[in-house]
Parts: C-alpha cells; structure tokens; sequence
C-alpha cells in the first residue's frame, strides 16, 4: 500500500476532513494503517484480487477492515468504545472520500457495521476468529438490490453484483 498515492488522491475538502479527524485521534494513526495493511493482505490471502470487486469478497474485506482498526486501536488505546468510534469516522471518510456510486456505498457502509458490531460483541477474540466468522458470513451474503431494506441483514454482511 504506497500512501503517497492514496494521499494524491484524496481532493482538498476530504484531506481537510482527514486533518479534522487525525489530529485529535493521532495515537490511532499508525494502528488504523497497521490494520489496513493487514486487512488487505488477509483478503488477499482468502480471496485473491476478488475482493477488489463489489463481491462477497468485498463484503469480508470490509467487515474485516473494521473488526482489525478496532481491534489494533484498542489494543494501543485499551478502549474498545473510543476505537470503535475512530473506526466509524475513519471508514465513513473514506467511503465519501473516494465513492460514490450509491449502492456500493450502502453495502460498503452495512459491511463496516456488521464488523464493527462484531468486534463490540467479541473484542477479546483473536484475529483469526473474525477472520474464520467473516469468512464464514461471506458464504452466506444477501445479495442486495438499489430498494431491498438493509435493516432486514443487520448481522449479515451484503453485496452487489460487480456491475458497479
């Protein structure tokens, strides 16, 4: 993950926002990009390239990218409430930060929730539990269309087809 070119992405208003949410929580910096690069490496690792794709495989990376930020932010921080809500305002940001095409979005963010209530349920697991939970969840994700009421799959994780 080169983060020169994720910054040269980024448009002035959203790195304005990043700035607004780093300085306060810098302590979680280093911990969010340490559980990124490790979500993506675990995707990787079960998925290959598939979860680059608005599959079940994208619905896994984004649970998981929650469950680890949360997980290696409360380790350094040893509060699980205060990470897990670091974990909501950084992923939100990069979900308007970078997207926007609707649905994806809608899946993106339910896909966040369902990690980030996972790992509220079970902070204590290992990794390698939310990894086999998530894995196990990706099989069974609902496939969702632009109407279909996201309530309805509060613990499951969703996904669309790859037209998008």
């Amino acid at each position: 993950m080169n983060l020169f070119k994720v910054f040269l992405r980024i448009k002035p208003l959203g790195f304005w926002r990043l700035l607004k949410l780093a300085v306060p929580n810098v302590g979680f910096l280093w911990p969010t990009y340490n559980a990124t690069k490790a979500c993506m490496q675990l995707s990787t690792a079960h998925f290959g390239r598939k979860h680059y794709q608005n599959g079940q495989a994208n619905a896994f990376r984004h649970a998981l990218w929650n469950v680890l930020i949360a997980k290696y932010c409360a380790k350094s921080a040893n509060v699980v409430d205060r990470a897990l809500n670091w974990t909501k305002k950084i992923t939100d940001w990069h979900e308007e930060t970078f997207f926007s095409k609707e649905l994806p979005m809608k899946m993106d963010y339910h896909n966040n929730a369902v990690g980030r209530d996972l790992f509220k349920k079970y902070p204590q697991w290992p990794q390698v539990a939310f990894v086999q939970k998530l894995v196990s969840l990706s099989d069974r994700a609902v496939k969702i269309k632009s109407e279909t009421d996201l309530n309805q799959h509060k613990n499951q994780l969703v996904f669309v087809t790859n037209d998008y």
